[in-house]
């Protein structure tokens, strides 16, 4: 079991680039979290034991964060960390955003899912340094991944670096990268009502997009509602509506990016 999310799988990590060879079906990859030790073991049982243990694992993971976050200050490089659940565009909204922002400024992506190499293929085909990383069985990116991610991906100084963590509404809230800002994305797909659900993860963004809005006419999806529970949650949560298939309000997302810079 991971104890620091509670879920139950061992953590396997794999951090390659869009260039390289899968590895043979059989080739294990165990992931080391920080507290020195890997999940192949067996735990003690008791709520008491849990709790110290994920507050080690946590208190190490943010740790290892700041040294992220200070090592991007230091270079002027601007780290988002853009979570949603499986399915709400992440990588097209992403796609979209490159293809007009990588003639204005350095970018590069971190890429995370549990296994191919899919999303960092499609932002290499875009034309900007892209890097994967497959969790295996694990639900979420730490700050150890990024920061060995970082060591093989080439992040121009003053960069924007988007990290598409893995498709997951629960764990990633727990777990600081160095980023600047946490993007929560919701789709017009899903229920309005995910902030409610999942309000762990909109308390500890500071951007909600919400996208696929051309789609509206075709969903029953109440967007006045959803922003209304994403505020009752988070109060100082920015908003963004926008469709990254038409076009309608990536202005205002674009121009939030470039302000970043400023």
């Amino acid at each position: 079991m991971c104890e620091s999310c509670g879920c139950n799988h061992k953590h396997d990590t794999l951090i390659r680039r869009p260039d390289t060879v899968d590895p043979a079906p059989h080739t294990a990859h165990n992931h080391v979290h920080g507290d020195g030790h890997g999940h192949d073991h067996e735990h003690e049982h008791g709520h008491g034991r849990k709790i110290l243990v994920e507050q080690a694992i946590l208190s190490k993971n943010d740790q290892l964060a700041g040294q992220n976050r200070r090592q991007f200050q230091a270079r002027g490089v601007i780290a988002l960390n853009l979570v949603s659940s499986p399915g709400s565009g992440k990588t097209t909204l992403l796609e979209q955003t490159l293809k007009i922002l990588k003639t204005e400024m350095p970018l590069a992506v971190i890429e995370g899912d549990q296994q191919t190499m899919h999303d960092a293929e499609r932002i290499e085909a875009v034309g900007v340094p892209a890097i994967q990383i497959n969790t295996g069985s694990g639900c979420h990116l730490d700050a150890d991944m990024i920061s060995r991610a970082v060591q093989q991906l080439p992040v121009a100084e003053r960069s924007l670096l988007f990290i598409e963590n893995v498709g997951n509404l629960v764990c990633p809230a727990l777990f600081d990268l160095g980023e600047e800002c946490k993007v929560v994305i919701l789709s017009v797909t899903e229920g309005e009502d995910k902030p409610q659900k999942y309000p762990y993860m909109f308390q500890a963004a500071q951007i909600a997009v919400i996208t696929k809005t051309d789609l509206l006419p075709y969903v029953d999806f109440d967007i006045s509602r959803a922003k209304s529970l994403a505020l009752h949650v988070n109060p100082d949560l920015r908003i963004f509506e926008l469709s990254a298939k038409t076009g309608l309000g990536m202005a205002a997302w674009l121009d939030w990016l470039r302000s970043l810079r400023a």
